[in-house]
């Protein structure tokens, strides 16, 4: 094909600005398209879905936002980039904790815990479990300095109890402490035996502590899209360089050509090697794509006519696994929607995604009986399976053995 007379290819021979190709519509590559449209670059976005976004998902079918995808603004702070935006745009965020929180994205002040049977969990003992797991998660910091190799949290965990016995917690404080590794499970959406111990805390996580997106994450993807030339329905299947050129084969049949491609698709894309690259990437970024792995949280959403839950940010079930355990994101508190988000991480997340809707919704429908014998059967409910954690790239921080 002459691409010069293509009439599909966006870029020419003659054009003067720098001809910018993104392939992939999630934040990175939306991001990116904006940046350079803004320096006037001519850009093209391809993106395989029929939707923006990626990982971020606003659903609106229950009437309301709901985010089945990335959920917080992590920082609350300037140093954000999408701090200046949000409030450009008058977004809303409802505050979750503060930067010293030991469950990341809420203060121990916003939960209700439940047994197995239903029965409420004293909150001193909720409070008094989270600070024998701060010194807990302190001491593993010693192991990870005995060791050159590298473990998981779990194992450093079953270390520390070896050596201090006065940590261990029985009966329901064991049940509480399960809860607590669930939620560090939930922050990087893989179980306590697939998480780097030399890694876990390595991040920098911007002051100002955390925040969800009460209108949700929709508006900053539109915002980055305005005026973009995207192309939806688009996948990519080669991608060729030669000649100070770049050419973009996509299954439909069209093709483009560009100055340069920024590569912005999943990693799964990238290890099921469904885009094939011409001359073959280099083998240091092929090792790279197959060591890395991404973590797996699911999101089921269920809105009902009525509250019958306490007025707080997150209640949850403690049992003796961290894989029975389970909590609820109450978006009643943050945006006065009667809707609930029960979230599964890891392992449990995985299983969840081979049954059906009703199935889980069932499932989790039974599990707020448990707690609260007046609830009534959900209005609607909606779910996503595979969902990753959204706005936080968990990944670097899984151990692969």
């Amino acid at each position: 094909m002459d691409m010069d007379k293509d009439p599909n290819n966006l870029f020419l021979k003659d054009s003067v600005a720098p001809c910018v190709i993104v392939i992939g519509g999630g934040i990175s590559g939306l991001a990116a398209a904006r940046m350079l449209s803004d320096a006037s670059f001519k850009v093209i976005l391809l993106e395989s879905r029929n939707r923006l976004g990626g990982r971020i998902h606003t659903d609106y079918s229950f009437g309301c936002p709901v985010d089945m995808g990335a959920s917080w603004l992590h920082g609350v702070c300037n140093e954000n980039p999408l701090a200046p935006l949000i409030c450009s745009l008058g977004l809303t965020l409802y505050r979750t904790s503060g930067d010293n929180s030991v469950l990341y994205d809420h203060d121990l002040e916003s939960y209700t815990l439940f047994d197995m049977d239903g029965c409420k969990v004293p909150q001193e003992m909720v409070v008094e479990v989270g600070d024998v797991f701060k010194r807990i998660l302190k001491e593993t910091e010693k192991v990870r300095d005995e060791n050159t190799e590298d473990m998981s949290v779990l194992q450093a965990i079953a270390i520390v109890l070896d050596r201090h016995p006065e940590l261990r917690q029985e009966g329901l404080a064991y049940e509480v402490m399960q809860w607590y590794i669930c939620r560090m499970e939930a922050w990087f959406a893989a179980d306590a035996d697939m998480i780097s111990l030399k890694l876990w805390d390595q991040e920098h996580v911007l002051s100002g502590g955390h925040g969800l997106m009460v209108q949700g994450y929709d508006p900053i993807i539109k915002a980055l899209a305005k005026d973009i030339d995207v192309r939806l329905n688009h996948r990519v299947k080669k991608i060729s360089t030669g000649c100070n050129k770049v050419a973009i084969d996509v299954e439909n049949g069209m093709s483009f050509m560009a100055d340069a491609v920024i590569v912005t698709v999943p990693l799964g894309i990238l290890k099921a090697n469904l885009i094939q690259f011409e001359p073959k990437l280099p083998e240091w970024k092929v090792a790279a794509i197959s060591d890395i792995g991404v973590g797996s949280e699911n999101k089921i959403a269920l809105r009902f006519d009525t509250v019958f839950w306490p007025n707080v940010e997150l209640f949850g079930v403690v049992a003796p696994t961290s894989y029975s355990c389970g909590y609820f994101l109450n978006l009643h508190k943050a945006t006065g929607h009667p809707v609930l988000v029960y979230m599964a991480a890891g392992r449990f997340a995985y299983d969840l995604e081979k049954f059906s809707d009703e199935y889980a919704a069932n499932f989790v429908t039974l599990q707020l009986k448990k707690m609260f014998p007046e609830a009534t059967e959900p209005y609607e409910t909606g779910s996503v399976s595979g969902v990753t954690l959204g706005n936080r790239s968990r990944f670097p921080w899984l151990l692969f053995v």
